[in-house]
């Protein structure tokens, strides 16, 4: 497992397309931790899905419908989220928007 730089310039790290609408860039990581910019286009979906890293988001720009286990809310620009491992979870954007997403332990998957 390699970990990034200690200084990771956005430009640095290339886009990916996740789902129809998603595409996500790594910012920093190493095997504990993980940081993960991840753009929507209006109307794209995080389909629901469960992972065994826990997560911590924050939404950078954009609004999202957004379901953690039962509940679902609208959360905007400056807002922030928790996700338990294991725990289903996804989001719709109402418009464009921008998550920053954090995972411990990292996620090979993204690798």
């Amino acid at each position: 497992m390699s970990e990034s730089d200690v200084f990771v310039q956005p430009t640095a790290a290339g886009w990916v397309d996740a789902a129809p609408g998603v595409r996500r860039r790594m910012l920093g990581h190493n095997s504990d931790l993980m940081m993960v910019e991840v753009a929507f286009e209006k109307g794209a979906a995080g389909d629901l899905h469960a992972h065994p890293h826990v997560q911590v988001s924050y939404v950078a720009s954009g609004s999202f419908e957004m379901t953690i286990g039962d509940r679902t809310v609208i959360i905007g620009q400056g807002d922030s989220y928790y996700v338990p491992a294991n725990v289903v979870h996804g989001c719709t954007a109402l418009e464009p928007g921008v998550l920053i997403d954090s995972f411990t332990p990292h996620r090979e998957d993204f690798l």
